[in-house]
């Protein structure tokens, strides 16, 4: 995926050569038929870029994404970040939990959650917790040679700690020289305390206490149909609230984009309108607690097409409170290079399997190096789950702890064979 804004030729995922050497679990081979662009993110002065439809593989519970960008000069689509993204799913729940304060405001949501009056009672609860971000570059003017900084995007933050913490997507802050955050009536300036590239996620922090943050809900309890609301700044637009269902859970994407391979996985996917800007607001049940962070969409437009992604809270919450004790987050590590391979390469190749992630190469010291798996294995199913593509790598991977073992189901040659891998972190590689 592409951030708004970016090189255009980073608009869509390149699945041809992702790294092995910097220790990244994958990269994906030459791309099937890709699916149409997606686009959510940033919203940016210009028209929105969108990316040229590709060919984008077609996975099964996979979305291609692309992001869109920011105010000012950027905007992506194909999938776009809306900023904006989606993998639900299994549990990739945290075992740990930011401390947050009391939600914005004391409202008790008693609305029956098939009364379309729901939404209101939300948008009254959450609003004062979802704050627009500028994103601000410095630049010179050429003829008076003075410093000036310019507005270059537009993206959306939830308040999650009343000392001013705010959760947001990384590429609604990647590329600012400067952040104006709008709480209320107030434009304050804004630091970033960490980013995580690899997530899609970040937080910054504002100089103010006793906002109203936002009350966690839980995205493991979620079921498709239950009704949602989606809060942000779509084109600017600050305080927009649009409502809908959640459509699907367990969606997951990669996406190649300056920070390297981001992996979004279990993603929440809904019909609740989200369009560039969005990107890092919030998601919300019918009581008004925050179940997702906005991140991608996809369309053929750039513009809304009833198809969005939200990164669940459970993982979310997770990244951001390690990220606020120590300015980065940390991931489960295996430590090999994959391919995709399919039937027509396993032919030409003579492989032992049709489908799944051949092995190219293994970090020496790594899980995978300790575990026996060797250069040439096809990885075909990990903690039971099948897999067929390098994405099915990095959803189980990342659906994981530091410290848990997964059992790993490999073709080497004509046999087959499991072994045992206990995930590392990848502190030490970053």
């Amino acid at each position: 995926m592409g951030f708004v804004g970016e090189d255009p030729s980073r608009g869509v995922p390149d699945h041809a050569a992702h790294m092995a050497a910097d220790g990244q679990e994958g990269w994906s081979a030459p791309p099937s038929p890709p699916e149409p662009p997606v686009t959510g993110g940033f919203y940016v002065s210009p028209p929105p870029y969108v990316a040229p439809p590709s060919e984008p593989r077609k996975p099964k519970t996979w979305v291609v994404a692309v992001i869109a960008g920011v105010i000012g000069g950027i905007l992506g689509a194909g999938v776009v970040l809306a900023i904006g993204g989606t993998p639900a799913s299994t549990s990739v729940s945290s075992s740990q939990g930011v401390t947050t304060s009391a939600p914005a405001a004391s409202v008790t949501i008693k609305t029956a959650s098939e009364d379309p009056t729901f939404a209101e009672a939300v948008a009254t609860k959450v609003t004062p917790s979802v704050v627009s971000i500028s994103v601000e570059q410095v630049a010179y003017d050429v003829f008076s040679g003075k410093r000036v900084t310019q507005t270059v995007g537009i993206g959306s933050g939830v308040i999650i700690r009343q000392d001013g913490y705010i959760l947001t997507n990384d590429h609604v802050v990647a590329d600012a020289d400067e952040l104006l955050v709008t709480i209320g009536v107030d434009d304050l300036p804004a630091t970033i305390v960490g980013r995580d590239p690899s997530t899609d996620l970040a937080v910054i922090k504002v100089d103010r206490r006793g906002l109203p943050a936002a009350e966690f809900g839980e995205s493991a309890t979620l079921r498709v149909g239950q009704p949602v609301v989606a809060i942000g700044s779509p084109f600017g637009l600050e305080k927009s609230v649009t409502s809908g269902i959640v459509s699907a859970l367990g969606r997951s994407s990669l996406a190649e984009g300056a920070g390297g391979l981001t992996a979004y996985t279990s993603l929440i996917q809904t019909d609740a309108a989200i369009n560039p800007g969005n990107s890092g607001g919030a998601l919300c049940d019918a009581k008004g607690r925050l179940i997702g962070i906005n991140t991608l969409i996809k369309t053929t437009s750039g513009s809304s097409a009833g198809i969005g992604f939200a990164i669940p809270i459970d993982f979310a919450k997770g990244i951001a409170e390690e990220i606020i004790a120590t300015g980065k987050a940390t991931h489960p590590y295996m430590g090999v290079g994959t391919t995709t391979i399919d039937s027509a390469s396993a032919e030409s190749y003579g492989l032992g399997a049709n489908a799944g992630a051949l092995v190219q190469t293994v970090v020496p010291g790594s899980p995978a190096d300790k575990a026996g798996i060797m250069q040439g294995d096809i990885i075909v199913s990990m903690d039971g789950q099948e897999v067929t593509s390098v994405e099915d790598v990095f959803a189980v991977i990342r659906s994981h702890k530091v410290g848990d073992t997964i059992k790993v189901e490999l073709v080497r040659g004509q046999k087959r064979l499991t072994v045992s891998v206990t995930l590392a972190s990848d502190a030490e590689r970053q």
